[in-house]
């Protein structure tokens, strides 16, 4: 029920306005009195949200002799006019929100912080939308799920190179990173990297109850980090071509660069 309310109310309704729809559902037509006692919604206030939600024409009053009884639109008649009115309101709010949008070039580059789980995840998808010749990722496997559906639709259209992790048969020319002590070691700090034609890119932590990334158009930072994920793909490309165990050797010397041993 709770979530029921807060979705009502993300479309425009005062949790009052909410409760009393809902009670009006349960019930059919019932009395001002009835929706208020179902609802939990005080006496003195149900006949004022009753009259907003008939204004709103989404509950219907019919003239007794006796007082008046309240009747809730059909359900199916409520979802198509809420599906109807979001889609003009976000029409509507496209357009109005593209008007306004400074067009012009900004003269500095741009490092942004993100934050938020579907912020970032609809940052990455529009981005993956936008691309013209070549995106470029590195990322883990949870991750990568939640864009693939996005990457899947472009393969045909773009260049998708980079490398991931604990997936299979990912799209384009994608190498797959070996398994590692390191990759698998509790400890390890997983992030992401997604770089759309070498000019806008979004790179942090992957999603988890904190999540954090930023967004970037600064040449130096795309190139660099693309560049990163051009050496892991190297490092992974020479292992497998090599016959000899190199894998211990590459480990021990990176504890000895990062001073973990």
């Amino acid at each position: 029920m709770d979530l029921l309310i807060k979705q009502l109310k993300a479309i425009g309704f005062t949790e009052y306005e909410a409760k009393s729809y809902v009670s009006l559902v349960e019930q059919g037509t019932v009395t001002a009195y009835q929706v208020s006692k179902k609802s939990g919604i005080p006496r003195a206030r149900i006949y004022d949200t009753l009259k907003a939600l008939v204004e709103k024409g989404v509950v219907l009053k019919e003239e007794k002799t006796d007082g008046a009884l309240y009747s809730p639109l059909p359900v199916d008649v409520f979802l198509e006019k809420a599906q109807n009115s979001f889609q003009t309101n976000f029409l509507s709010m496209c357009t109005a929100l593209k008007e306004r949008e400074k067009k012009e070039e900004k003269g500095e580059r741009q490092v942004l912080t993100l934050k938020d789980k579907s912020s970032i995840i609809s940052y990455c998808k529009t981005l993956i939308k936008k691309a013209e010749k070549r995106i470029v990722i590195s990322m883990w496997d949870d991750f990568y799920h939640e864009l693939k559906e996005e990457l899947e639709k472009v393969e045909s259209e773009v260049e998708i190179k980079g490398l991931t992790l604990h997936v299979e048969n990912p799209v384009g020319n994608v190498d797959i990173h070996r398994v590692t002590q390191f990759t698998e070691a509790p400890a390890s700090k997983k992030w992401f990297i997604l770089s759309i034609d070498a000019k806008k890119m979004i790179y942090g932590s992957v999603l988890d109850d904190k999540e954090l990334a930023f967004y970037t158009d600064d040449p130096v930072h795309i190139y660099l980090l693309e560049d990163y994920v051009w050496h892991d793909v190297l490092v992974n490309r020479i292992v497998r071509r090599n016959k000899d165990d190199i894998e211990q050797w590459i480990s021990k010397e990176r504890k000895k660069f990062f001073n973990e041993e």
